[in-house]
């Protein structure tokens, strides 16, 4: 079990995200729980994040999201700040959950990846 604060990034209606939120009640995890479309989550912590997944940011968007084929993202390269603000601004696009462990950040797809952080 890890010693470390727990934090979930989700959208509680999101089916993946309650599959990791009901593994890491089965393994009895301290988790705080962050619905980024309620609660806000400020540029540095998100800029944080992004830079502790080591992964092209736009790696992070959900193509499925409507506001994907809006924007026309598919063909745009997006910095970390660029996919930040835009993430802030269209919060369904983001890939979720995201799960933060100490310097550990994953993004827990499928939600079984989270017994990773477990052992």
């Amino acid at each position: 079990m890890p010693a470390k604060k727990v934090t979930i990034y989700l959208k509680p209606s999101c089916s993946t995200c309650k599959k990791a939120v009901a593994i890491l009640e089965e393994h009895n995890v301290d988790y705080e729980s962050v619905d980024y479309y309620k609660q806000a989550v400020s540029e540095k912590e998100l800029t944080d994040l992004i830079k502790k997944l080591d992964v092209d940011p736009k790696q992070l968007l959900r193509k499925r999201a409507g506001d994907y084929a809006e924007l026309g993202l598919e063909n745009k390269v997006l910095g970390i700040s660029d996919f930040v603000k835009l993430v802030l601004k269209h919060p369904d696009l983001l890939q979720r959950p995201i799960v933060s462990c100490g310097d550990e950040v994953m993004v827990a797809r499928p939600a079984e990846k989270i017994k990773n952080l477990l052992s």
